[in-house]
């Protein structure tokens, strides 16, 4: 019973984390990030990699995320929730991302049960 009820609550905290998105800048901006334990096969344009699955709700679809985000170190198996800022890249390649991720801080990483 004190699992369901720390799962409840921490579930309940995530949630209202999860509301949160803060512009800081006209090219700037702070959000939260929900990160599948699991990748998927997705297509880059150059050809095939493997994309992690966020969101920025938990009631949200997961989408693929093609990017990288500087500073964290994805491992597979784990359910990540991150505080990322976001700016616009002025003139980006053709091939990349127009917006940089960037880890601020990771607020849970929990191992996915099989």
């Amino acid at each position: 019973m004190k699992s369901i009820t720390k799962s409840l609550f921490a579930g309940v905290v995530l949630f209202s984390l999860a509301q949160c998105s803060v512009q800081t800048s006209e090219n700037t901006s702070i959000k939260t990030l929900f990160v599948s334990a699991e990748q998927k096969d997705c297509s880059a344009g150059a050809g095939q990699q493997k994309c992690m699955l966020v969101r920025e709700k938990p009631t949200d679809q997961w989408t693929y995320f093609y990017s990288n985000i500087d500073g964290f170190n994805y491992q597979p198996g784990y359910d990540y929730v991150l505080t990322v800022s976001t700016s616009k890249i002025e003139n980006p390649p053709a091939d990349s991302s127009s917006i940089k991720y960037t880890l601020i801080k990771q607020l849970s990483k929990t191992k996915r049960e099989p």
